[in-house]
């Protein structure tokens, strides 16, 4: 089963409310709703990235995704990384991170 409309509706929602707090290089939906294999309890995992990430922001983007959980009643997941991350440092090599550049949905 592909990803649901609502799925999309959710994430893309998300990424409009974060995107007002600070632009966003890389935003995509992965695991088991991207994949359509989820079920009415699977959490909707996000993976996004910024140019740079504070303490601040991470909070931030932890209260938004909060708010879409109530709002909907999916357990929204996020993944949160700078540039550098996901660039420089020995997590562009992480299985998770080739995972999510390959199977990964943009958003």
């Amino acid at each position: 089963m592909p990803m649901t409309q609502n799925d999309l509706k959710t994430a893309r929602e998300l990424k409009k409310r974060v995107s007002k707090l600070t632009p966003l290089v890389d935003f995509r939906l992965f695991g088991s709703r991207a994949r359509g294999d989820a079920d009415e309890y699977s959490d909707m995992d996000i993976f996004m990235e910024f140019e740079s990430i504070d303490r601040e922001l991470r909070n931030r983007v932890k209260n938004a995704a909060w708010e879409m959980t109530l709002e909907t009643g999916i357990v929204v997941t996020t993944l949160l990384f700078s540039r550098h991350e996901i660039e420089e440092s020995a997590l562009r090599s992480s299985p998770i991170i080739r995972v999510i550049m390959e199977e990964g949905i943009p958003v």
